[in-house]
């Protein structure tokens, strides 16, 4: 029987001739991502590290991404920790305040290759298997523990196997796929489960691919995957010139728990309602519903991509009377990428308010958080009551082309009302 690519990869990493699902293994990984948690991670174990040292200083990749610029002095004084921790201990792969959000930094610096295992401090670390590397989050206490020993302890996971054919139409993104297979199989469908994509995968562009793979934990999923081909070299030659990789895959007969087939031709755009990211419709049967705010970035769909889309539908126009539009670049590189093509330029003279390269207010901390009653529909990967300010507001999540659409109008609208 063969393999599917969790069990090629794990066995690998534990040294095994081979692995089944269910099994324990003890993995050392390529590299271990933390954000903005990090000063709580090395808090728990401040005299171990001086006792016994960081076991890699190549091993920590490390951004401050979360809340930039510092919005209070508690924050301020986790960022200065995190800062000399680096500092004392030599970390190799550091991202100050303003670089970008970690996941899209770990893949633009060419740190989550081909066969690669990653684990990081967020939930969202499954993105890197766009770039066909096994990566999952995992929690802080065991980032403490990598940070010492270099190594942990896995479960191989069952796969399911999703096979894509056709293209997407005009109007629909990756955001649309994945939202689509959410709302199919619940937010636990893939529970604790590798996601594996085959099939007709030429039509489907690098940066769509990064978004369904991001949101892979958003139905459970341990890894999203996808296998190596013309667009992921492309990605590498441009991102990490010259690093060696050794691309991984599922062999022709490997078992699958589930199998799934979509025809992306068929697909349209959608949204998840709030407030669980399951809870997936078309934009048709919400269309008219006003929003007060539209948000474009994450590490979800705060790509060049993603703003040269919104920008095409926004420019030489107005944002709604009414509508808040917060745009926020994933990367800096992408930000002074939009500067330099016009695409922001073409964002703000439209009306919108430009934020520093970072997760913004995705996660409810900072820099657009929402009153009571209010509407957001957002590009980012969770809508959870009271994810982006208060309790009794709504988020609605989408594409970018969603977004700006909805943006442009004031109320949800299918993007292909408008392009």
């Amino acid at each position: 029987m063969g393999k599917t690519f969790a069990e090629k990869v794990l066995a690998r990493k534990a040294g095994l001739d081979s692995v089944v699902p269910g099994q324990i293994v003890t993995v050392k990984p390529d590299h271990l991502l933390m954000h903005d948690n990090t000063s709580a991670i090395v808090g728990k174990i401040a005299e171990d590290l001086k006792t016994y040292g960081l076991v890699d200083r190549g091993l920590p990749v490390i951004a401050i991404d979360h809340v930039v610029p510092a919005v209070d002095e508690k924050t301020a004084l986790g960022h200065a920790k995190i800062r000399q921790f680096v500092k004392d201990y030599g970390v190799s792969h550091f991202f100050d305040v303003g670089e970008g959000v970690c996941h899209q930094l770990m893949v633009e610096k060419g740190l989550a290759l081909p066969g690669r295992l990653v684990l990081g401090s967020d939930s969202h670390t499954c993105m890197y298997g766009a770039l066909n590397a096994f990566s999952t989050g995992i929690d802080r206490t065991e980032a403490a523990v990598l940070l010492l020993t270099g190594e942990t302890w896995l479960r191989v996971p069952q796969t399911i196997r999703v096979t894509l054919r056709g293209a997407l139409p005009r109007g629909v993104m990756g955001k649309d796929l994945v939202l689509r297979i959410i709302g199919d199989i619940g937010a636990d469908g893939a529970n604790y489960k590798a996601v594996e994509f085959h099939g007709d995968l030429s039509a489907l562009p690098q940066d769509d691919r990064f978004t369904v793979a991001n949101m892979g934990i958003e139905m459970g999923a341990k890894l999203a995957v996808f296998p190596v081909d013309a667009a992921t070299e492309a990605y590498l030659r441009e991102h990490a010139p010259g690093a060696p990789y050794e691309a991984v895959w599922a062999d022709a007969d490997a078992s699958y728990g589930q199998e799934l087939d979509y025809d992306l031709s068929s697909l349209e755009p959608v949204v998840a309602k709030p407030h669980t990211v399951d809870n997936v419709a078309p934009v048709s049967e919400v269309k008219g519903l006003a929003v007060q705010q539209a948000y474009l970035g994450t590490c979800t769909n705060g790509r060049l991509s993603d703003l040269r889309l919104a920008a095409a539908i926004l420019k030489g126009k107005r944002v709604a009377p009414g509508v808040r539009l917060l745009v926020i670049p994933a990367s800096r590189s992408i930000f002074q990428a939009a500067i330099a093509d016009g695409t922001l330029a073409a964002l703000v003279e439209a009306g919108a308010l430009v934020g520093p390269p970072g997760c913004g207010p995705c996660l409810g901390a900072h820099q657009g958080l929402l009153a009571p009653g209010e509407r957001c529909v957002s590009s980012s990967n969770r809508n959870f009551q009271g994810r982006m300010g208060s309790k009794e507001a709504e988020v609605y999540l989408a594409s970018p082309l969603t977004v700006a659409a909805s943006a442009l109008t004031g109320v949800l609208t299918d993007p292909r009302e408008v392009i």
